[in-house]
């Protein structure tokens, strides 16, 4: 994956889980300034990347829909099928990261969709075996370990509305 790819999977991610209330908003413009870094260059994104902390809040949910759709990226509402799944996989992405636990991704999984999402059901499970270790025969480094490999899958799922070379610059 080259530089440029990285940086764009990063800024939908971000953009993700902006929409989801997992990161703040300046967050959001920190990921567009790394897309622009890493050669991803639109005059949206230029914007975006130009806000200011206090501008943020303010400016992003107008400015980065354009920014994504400049890029070539989709930008799903979180409540949609698609903008959940992603979310979901953007969750599984900092876990593999090392920005969250096994038992957190597997908490804010469960909490946010249930077992109402197909794409999180078996991390909705895993969040359940936790809470029954103590009368079963398994141990949290089994669970953290299905949990790993459970997140490696949902984040080589491929990635929605990544149309990278339809973007104008």
């Amino acid at each position: 994956m080259t530089s440029t790819e990285a940086a764009a999977i990063a800024l939908q991610d971000q953009a993700a889980l902006w929409s989801l209330g997992e990161i703040r908003a300046s967050d959001v413009v920190d990921a567009a300034c790394d897309a622009l870094v890493a050669g991803l260059d639109t005059p949206g994104l230029r914007i975006l990347a130009a806000c200011t902390r206090a501008e943020a809040d303010y400016d992003v949910p107008e400015l980065l829909p354009e920014a994504l759709n400049e890029l070539g990226l989709a930008f799903h509402p979180v409540t949609s099928d698609a903008g959940r799944e992603h979310a979901a996989r953007a969750l599984a992405r900092r876990m593999l990261a090392g920005e969250l636990t096994p038992r957190e991704l597997t908490s804010r999984i469960h909490q946010r969709y249930g077992h109402e999402l197909p794409l999180t059901e078996r991390l909705a499970e895993l969040d359940d075996e936790y809470d029954v270790l103590e009368y079963g025969n398994g141990t949290v480094d089994e669970v953290d370990a299905e949990v790993r490999a459970e997140a490696r899958r949902l984040a080589a799922h491929p990635h929605p509305g990544r149309r990278l070379g339809s973007r104008r610059g």
